[in-house]
């Protein structure tokens, strides 16, 4: 079942979603969503640098990043082909009995941006900002700018509370984020050599 508007602000006004900053309702809830706006943190990768990505080796995926922060009213221009990670400025909590589903918004889509490659579901327990995949599909350049509206949240009622929520996973690696993540995909490598792999983890 996907929460209403109406079940969405009785959520936020009895602390079983927690979002902050706290949005503004008005301008940012729709009929089954909340949207969530860009932050000014966004990590590319410098392929010019770097021939190849090893996903076995957690310095390979993190030396061919590179952090960019762009001011309030500066724009992150993303040319053709372009792929960054971003943030989003809210932070977003989710009880054991929620998931939340991120989605690019139609108006940003139409740009050719689009927000989230497969990485759309945060399980129940989340804590933490989004980080998107942003990808400009299209043939011209896109100024995209902090503080807009870039994607949209929904949220869906689970059978029953979750046994394990995400934030008390055991491989929770991106709970809590505040920024833009690279993949911490080695970290699976290592943990499936020791043995040690529990559920799934994003």
């Amino acid at each position: 079942m996907i929460l209403s508007d109406r079940d969405i602000r009785r959520a936020l006004a009895d602390g079983r979603i927690g979002i902050d900053p706290m949005p503004d309702l008005d301008a940012q809830l729709g009929s089954v969503s909340v949207d969530f706006r860009l932050g000014p943190t966004f990590m590319i990768f410098e392929h010019s640098r770097h021939p190849f990505i090893d996903p076995r080796h957690p310095g390979s995926i993190g030396d061919a990043m590179r952090t960019i922060e762009v001011g309030e009213d500066e724009p992150f221009i993303m040319q053709p082909g372009d792929f960054a990670l971003a943030s989003t400025v809210e932070s977003l909590t989710l009880p054991d009995d929620l998931l939340g589903r991120l989605e690019g918004r139609s108006s940003i889509a139409r740009l050719g941006i689009t927000v989230h490659s497969t990485a759309a579901v945060f399980e129940p327990g989340w804590v933490g900002t989004a980080t998107m995949e942003l990808s400009n599909l299209g043939r011209m350049a896109v100024a995209l700018y902090p503080g807009m509206r870039i994607c949209a949240f929904s949220f869906e009622q689970v059978s029953s509370p979750v046994s394990v929520p995400y934030r008390a996973k055991r491989n929770a690696k991106y709970v809590g984020q505040r920024t833009p993540h690279a993949s911490l995909l080695a970290e699976e490598s290592r943990t499936i050599a020791g043995g040690g792999m529990n559920g799934r983890a994003r």
